[in-house]
């Protein structure tokens, strides 16, 4: 797995297509979103940077990307009797594509 922080030497590692998106998110909203504005949510890497979400989504579903938008989601505080957690931070990315082009997993 990819760390979030640059190694000690300050270059950064290349991330491949398939490490930078883990999963699409097919939520009721995400659904409206594709269909109206063509536009798609993956959840992905927290290294990502936006220029590797434009690469990875245009090399895996050969399509092209017109936008990309991400936001850092973070974890929600868990309480369970005497113990207190809290869930994973996570990385989300919205793709929006160009009007011709379609992903036809959602």
């Amino acid at each position: 797995m990819v760390s979030d922080t640059t190694p000690p030497g300050g270059t950064r590692l290349e991330l491949l297509p398939y490490q930078v998106v883990l999963r699409p998110l097919v939520t009721e909203k995400g659904m409206h979103r594709a269909n109206r504005h063509n536009a798609y949510a993956f959840e992905v890497v927290r290294a990502a940077t936006k220029a590797d979400i434009r690469r990875a989504i245009e090399e895996l579903f050969q399509v092209r990307v017109s936008k990309v938008a991400v936001q850092n989601r973070l974890g929600k505080v868990r309480r369970s009797r005497l113990r207190r957690g809290s869930t994973r931070p996570w990385k989300k990315a919205i793709v929006t594509l160009n009007p011709e082009d379609k992903i036809s997993l959602f």
